[in-house]
Parts: structure tokens; sequence; C-alpha cells
């Protein structure tokens, strides 16, 4: 096993999952961008940064600050949009909208019944197909279901509340050590998750294994996805680059520049086929967006990330599986990472992935050059 050390922490934050049929999107466009764009102090009268810009001959030379929310993620995918917040903001900015549709179309936003808590990992050490692999299989073999979101600073793993002590045992089993107390995040702009900080869990040798096998998890969640007829989809014509707002002096969301928020706005309002954008109160913006797109932020600049790097994603549609399934991510990693050097394709090295979990389907994420391998391991 390779060893690593990283930082991870429970998000003092509770979460909820909101699935949004597509055609339902424009209902919900502003609801979507109060959880994004910056607010101004109390003084500007509520009024947000993008209400100030719209303002003409107003130039307001105050800083936005976003109201502090742990945690926010908005994806728009071929099969929905997903948005994880707070319970308190799906009350006060969804709740409502759902209530003025008609029934019938109220049924297809779905709602988790279940809160959720986030736990926030970063690292430096092991790839992060490795990463996904070493994080997701102790809790899969647990029978925890979770969602992975890996971003452009951290990686995101959302447990159920009610699985907080199985989540934080069955990682201790692994030799995750969880510490009260974290450094803050120092990370390179050269390059993504290049971050140093005092390491605060260290990955021990693992303890012996349990009855069920990573091996055996992966063969049910095949077998679990072939029998719900879930095939790995790809348009080679959706071409991401995964990028992140640039740190501002004191580190959270509260970036000066407004040229990021004013192009998100421009995306969220275009009906994008694949975007998603991950906040939190610790980090810049993390966005993993089409490449099209990337005029829409104005300058080169505005933007960390390397723009060339182009990235495919390949969908899994999980529509037709209860939300509380296991060892979905567990089993797509194993596939790539663990099982890359196994079986008739004669791969040699691992394949690189990263992965988006949305309420209702799983992304895989890989380099353009590996997506055939990817497709060629994923198959069912």
């Amino acid at each position: 096993m390779t060893y690593m050390s990283a930082s991870i922490q429970f998000l003092e934050c509770r979460l909820s999952l909101i699935h949004i049929p597509l055609h339902l999107y424009p209902h919900f466009v502003q609801a979507i961008l109060s959880l994004i764009l910056p607010s101004i102090s109390s003084s500007s009268g509520g009024k947000s940064a993008w209400d100030e810009d719209l303002a003409p001959g107003h130039h307001s030379t105050r800083t936005p600050s976003l109201s502090s929310e742990a945690f926010v993620n908005i994806s728009v995918t071929p099969v929905e949009c997903s948005v994880v917040c707070s319970t308190q903001q799906v009350e006060n900015l969804f709740a409502p909208i759902i209530q003025t549709l008609s029934s019938s179309l109220r049924e297809e936003v779905k709602i988790s019944e279940d809160e959720f808590v986030a736990i926030q990992v970063d690292g430096e050490g092991l790839d992060a197909g490795q990463r996904v692999l070493d994080l997701t299989s102790p809790l899969a073999l647990a029978g925890v279901p979770i969602f992975f979101l890996t971003t452009y600073f951290s990686d995101y793993i959302l447990v159920p509340s009610g699985n907080r002590n199985n989540v934080t045992r069955a990682l201790q089993r692994r030799g995750f050590v969880f510490e009260r107390h974290t450094e803050a995040f120092v990370t390179s702009p050269s390059h993504h998750r290049n971050s140093s900080s005092t390491p605060s869990f260290i990955i021990a040798p693992p303890s012996p294994p349990p009855t069920t096998t990573v091996g055996e998890l992966q063969i049910k969640t095949f077998e679990k996805l072939r029998k719900q007829s879930v095939v790995p989809q790809v348009n080679k014509n959706t071409r991401l680059v995964l990028c992140a707002g640039r740190r501002s002096a004191n580190k959270g969301r509260g970036i000066d520049d407004r040229g990021l928020y004013l192009g998100l706005v421009k995306c969220l309002i275009s009906n994008p086929q694949f975007l998603s954008v991950t906040l939190t109160d610790a980090e810049p913006a993390s966005l993993l967006l089409e490449k099209e797109m990337l005029p829409m932020f104005g300058s080169d600049d505005a933007l960390l990330g390397s723009k060339e790097d182009v990235l495919i994603p390949i969908l899994l549609d999980l529509r037709g599986l209860p939300v509380d399934s296991t060892g979905i991510v567990c089993g797509v990693a194993g596939k790539l990472v663990g099982g890359a050097t196994r079986g008739n394709l004669d791969r040699t090295e691992a394949i690189e992935m990263s992965y988006l979990s949305t309420a209702r389907a799983g992304t895989v994420i890989v380099a353009e050059d590996d997506l055939a391998r990817a497709v060629a391991a994923l198959e069912m």
C-alpha cells in the first residue's frame, strides 16, 4: 500500500440533496444563483454583487462576501440538475418554488429524506484515482452509502448524518486518524493538490481484510448495474476542464474578483450541458466546466488551472437504483485503478480518474487520452 499524509475533517453542516429534472431547470435558476452569488454588507440594503454591477452608474468599492455556508455544489449533467446545499437553504430557496409547480411536476423534484454531512480530504502522495479507491472502499465494506466529489483542491465525501459514527470507525479501522484541529490549507497555484500542511492523519498499514473484499464488492456492484441496464455513456464532444477561483486574502469564498461570479452566472443561464461548481467556506470555488465556457470568465488569469488538459466525462445514469445504494463509487474506482493491470486489455498502468456524484448519477472523469481504456475497463 502507498502511504500518504493529508488533512481530514468533518464540515459542520446539515446538507440536503435535490434532484431536478432538466426540463424543470429554468424554474430553479434564480434559486441556484442565490446560492452562489456574493452578498453585500447589510448597509447596501441586501443587494447582491450581481445586482450592483447591473445598476447603471453605480461604482461600489465594497468587497462582496458570501454568507457562511460550509458546502454547496451545483451540477448540471445530461441526466439532471443536482444541488447540494444546507437544509435551511433548501427550505428557504427551493421549497417555495416547488410549491408553485403542478402536482405532477412537483413529484419529479426529489429532495433527500436523509440529511448529510461532508468530509473534506486534502493531501498528497496518491493520485486522484487511488485516493477515491482508498477512501471509499472501507465505507463501502461497512455498508455506508456515500456521494463523492473530486474538486480542484480537495475530495469531499457526503455521508448520511446518522452514519457519522460508523464512518469514523470504518476509516479508523483502515488507519485514518481524525484530529480535532487541522492546519490551514496552503495551496500552490501551479497545480491543484500540491498543498502542504501539517498532516492530521496518516494511512497506516491496513488491518486484516474483512470477510467481504473489495474484489467481491466490485463484482456485486457491476452485477447490480447490469441488472438495471446501466451502461457508460460518453459524448466525446463534451470536453471539460478543471479550474478554480483565485484565493483571496481571507482564503474563503469572499473573492474580490467579481469576474468569477459573473462568469458563473453566464454559465448557469446558458442552459449548460455539463457544469459542476463547488463552493465551501474555506476554499475558492472549484469548477468543472466545458472548455468552450472559458471565455465567459474574461481573461485567462481569471481562473487557476490548465486550460489545455481536456477531460471527458463517462456518465452512469443511476436513476433506476435506490438512492442509498452502496459500493458504486468504490466498484467503479476498483475497475479503473485497482484492476487496471488485470484483464485482457494488456494495460500496464492504472487509469487516472476523478469522480463526481450527483443526486441520481455518477460521472467518471478521465483524461481524453485515457478514454478508450476507461470505457473498455467499465464494460459490463
